[in-house]
């Protein structure tokens, strides 16, 4: 789809420009030099130089259609580059249609998911101003996850803990949100919200092993080694894949030691 509109309105520019500068050159072309001293007159006897400018101006025209087609086209090299797991080319790529069209959000979208892969945590921060600037602030769900990722993974806990509750208030749904909140909280030694957290995305899906693992992890850090090995026999009650349940049964082992 955003081939489509990126197409036709590419195409509208193009033909928008052709139509102005026919426009243009047809009107110098009707001016008629006279004896009369008035401002027609002195146009027309201008006509190189407006011819020249009209030229001028179709080939700026052109250079900055050429501008936009480019940076799409790296655009969507860089996602091709991206799906076919080339984190390095998927980045060059991206960086340069953010180069050559700093104003669009989506180049900046697949410059920070090419950062993000490439493990530049502190570089994807360092553009959140831009693309928020660029949304106004209203980033999209998979954006503001992967900066408050970003903020923990660097160790900025409560950046990430305000992305991460602002994200619960908007979509009270998405399981990631959850989990990374839950991690969130264990690393600032909060055990007892971390739980809480792991709890409701467990109330979301009971079969998430992230927010097993999470509570269970959050109850051995809090102390409570019974309650931990609890969480872990009553997911093995769950139909988990059986790689799930044996990363259970390892656990249970690490923590009934």
């Amino acid at each position: 789809m955003e081939v489509i509109r990126f197409v036709f309105s590419e195409f509208l520019k193009i033909l928008g420009a052709a139509f102005l500068s026919l426009l243009a050159a047809k009107a110098v072309a009707s001016w008629k030099v006279t004896e009369e001293g008035s401002l027609a007159n002195q146009l027309a006897r201008a006509k190189p130089w407006l011819y020249a400018l009209v030229l001028v101006l179709a080939g700026l025209s052109a250079w900055n259609l050429g501008y936009d087609i480019a940076a799409e086209a790296y655009y969507w090299a860089g996602l091709r580059h991206a799906q076919n797991s080339e984190p390095v080319q998927a980045y060059l790529n991206s960086a340069q249609a953010v180069t050559l069209r700093p104003g669009i959000p989506r180049y900046w979208q697949s410059l920070e998911a090419a950062k993000f892969d490439l493990g530049q945590c502190a570089s994807v921060i360092d553009d959140k101003p831009a693309l928020d600037r660029l949304t106004q602030g209203r980033l999209e769900e998979v954006d503001s996850y992967r900066f408050a990722l970003c903020f923990y993974l660097v160790g900025r806990y409560d950046e990430a803990l305000r992305i991460t509750d602002g994200m619960t208030r908007e979509d009270r749904y998405y399981l990631p949100t959850y989990i990374l909140r839950g991690d969130v909280l264990n690393a600032q030694h909060k055990f007892g919200e971390a739980g809480q957290t792991f709890r409701a995305a467990l109330n979301i899906l009971p079969t998430s092993q992230a927010a097993v693992e999470g509570l269970a992890h959050a109850c051995f850090l809090d102390g409570d080694r019974r309650q931990a090995l609890t969480v872990l026999t009553n997911a093995s009650r769950l139909p988990f894949p059986i790689d799930a349940q044996k990363r259970f049964e390892a656990l249970q082992g690490l923590y009934g030691q």
